[in-house]
């Protein structure tokens, strides 16, 4: 399923809150393996080899320091590694180190008063993917919206398996992964699918050549073990997580399997965790989902024709967007720019509405006849090529390790086209790349049935947006349903991909609550929506509406 990762500088982050401590006695910050919940609950050698690493690692430790270069983090932020198993069945075999970074509590009033804010223990961020990497968490402790949180929790991020510096994963040379510019049919034809097949399959063989044995341990069981690990090695007894989309699937697999290690926990823009769900059916919902989120954009931009000249209709919009598609496919912008990069660009308005101008802006301008702000917006980055790839290589691994896929491509053409017909946006886009696990050369897990009792876990908070497209919102809602106790926060009417840490000082008021007091809202809270962007850098003129006949896109 893919996810956007975190725009640090947008502040599209995703917060964890604090919720009371279950009864009994606390474990020790080693921690003793709990109990699974469900009857698909993962091994009993898995389960003692997370014990024994997370033993090790209370008594190892992390030892923070200066940051690698590579980093490229400020002397602000401090840096350590934690061993963990590569295979939790042999904890004493093979480890890989995870690359964690720190900034501790401030302790100081956010208000300017003397008084000293108590330190309430480490708050660690997954920001999702699968694939990305929270290493630049701390630095948003300086942030207005996060200065309160800061002030009482160390701010914890990191890389999990495979992604960065953490025992890397790459499935093929970055230089041919960032060749474009590319092709992106709306209705692919047979020879153009055929070619994709054979992509995906070449691909698939790539990760398995690249990575051998060792490629069936990047899963999402070992995500929330690594988390236990982590949990141990920072010295807390119990763990307070924040989890942004894909991390909000670590967080409830890691409730279910260590329910008494939870302390406070936030699922900000939940994954559907149901085990008939992952990865294939949510994929498809997610298709589903951004084509009314393209409409939310279109309709924004026919609102503001006056500023961008596409159109006072999202249809007009639509034929507008059509033509770009057909001229970057006869001739790609700056060289660079083809359908294939169009389309990644404006997807990414599916999930971020702050881009919302930068998109239409850039659409303007290039049905106008100046190509630069849609190359500079949506040209691929060399520079970029490796971190990118290493985040595919890690998103394919864990989603296809995950769960079992459809294995005949008769089947995901059949629901494809199907779905294209009424959702064309991102159906294929998103067959492409998640069509890799239809030939993936490792074991497929068996995906753990999320769950847990009245009492079994203190209240979580979940946080959604009512339209988000990245991860719908029926995900939040059966996110609630197997976690007794949880609560749900909504924006309504948003679709923003994140709402922690972002404009909506209601949301925001809910997660510093939790957070820091342990309060959470009733079961129904929600929020009014953030206020739609405002226009800005657009053209006031008409496009053209018209144009010679183009080659249609191969």
């Amino acid at each position: 399923m893919r996810t956007a990762a975190v725009h640090v500088a947008a502040g599209s982050l995703l917060l964890t809150t604090l919720a009371a401590a279950p009864a009994g006695s606390a474990p020790s910050a080693a921690g003793e393996a709990a109990p699974a919940a469900s009857a698909t609950a993962p091994g009993a050698a898995e389960l003692r080899g997370t014990a024994v690493a997370a033993a090790r690692a209370a008594r190892e430790g992390v030892e923070f320091g200066a940051c690698p270069d590579a980093e490229d983090l400020p002397a602000t932020v401090q840096c350590g590694t934690v061993g963990v198993p590569l295979d939790y069945a042999r904890p004493d075999g093979k480890r890989i180190e995870l690359t964690v970074s720190r900034v501790r509590a401030t302790g100081k009033d956010p208000a300017g008063g003397r008084r000293e804010v108590p330190r309430q223990g480490a708050l660690v961020y997954n920001p999702g993917g699968p694939g990305a990497s929270g290493m630049a968490f701390p630095l948003l402790g300086v942030l207005p919206e996060w200065k309160r949180v800061a002030a009482a929790y160390d701010l914890v991020g990191y890389a999990p398996r495979g992604v960065g510096r953490s025992a890397p994963l790459s499935c093929t040379d970055p230089e041919v992964f960032a060749e474009g510019p590319t092709k992106a049919p709306v209705h692919p034809s047979k020879a153009y699918k055929r070619e994709r097949v054979a992509r995906a399959e070449a691909y698939a063989r790539g990760c398995a050549e690249r990575t051998g044995d060792a490629l069936r341990h990047y899963h999402s069981l070992n995500n929330a073990r690594d988390l236990d690990v982590l949990r141990a090695a920072l010295g807390e007894n119990r763990l307070t997580y924040l989890g942004s989309s894909y991390g909000t699937y670590i967080g409830a697999l890691y409730a279910t399997m260590f329910p008494s290690h939870v302390r406070r926990m936030v699922f900000d823009s939940a994954v559907n965790p149901d085990p008939e769900q992952i990865w294939y059916r949510n994929n498809l919902d997610q298709s589903a989902a951004f084509e009314d989120r393209w409409a939310d954009f279109r309709a924004w931009v026919a609102r503001h024709d006056d500023v961008y000249g596409l159109g006072d209709t999202p249809g007009e919009v639509q034929r507008g967007y059509e033509r770009a598609r057909t001229r970057l496919a006869e001739e790609p912008a700056g060289g660079k720019v083809g359908p294939g990069e169009l389309q990644a660009a404006f997807l990414q308005a599916g999930y971020y509405d702050d881009l919302w101008p930068q998109r239409a802006h850039a659409l303007s301008a290039y049905l106008g006849g100046d190509p630069r702000p849609l190359v500079e917006q949506a040209r691929a980055y060399p520079e970029a090529a490796a971190e990118e790839e290493n985040a595919r290589a890690v998103y394919l691994a864990v989603e296809c390790n995950d769960a079992p896929w459809p294995t005949d491509w008769a089947v995901w053409d059949r629901d494809n086209t199907r779905l294209a017909r009424r959702a064309p946006f991102e159906t294929w886009s998103n067959v492409w790349t998640n069509l890799p696990c239809a030939s993936w050369r490792a074991p497929r897990q068996r995906p753990l049935d999320v769950r847990a009792g009245r009492g079994e876990l203190p209240p979580t908070l979940i946080l959604a947006a009512e339209r988000d497209a990245a991860t719908p919102y029926d995900g939040a809602l059966e996110l609630r349903r197997r976690l007794a106790g949880s609560v749900l926060v909504t924006e309504r009417d948003a679709g923003t991909h994140g709402v922690a840490g972002g404009p909506n000082a209601c949301v925001n008021g809910h997660l510093e609550a939790y957070l820091l007091e342990g309060r959470v809202p009733g079961r129904r809270a929600s929020c009014a929506p953030r206020p739609e962007p405002e226009p800005a850098g657009g053209s006031a003129r008409k496009v053209p509406t018209t144009r010679p006949a183009a080659r249609p896109a191969a």
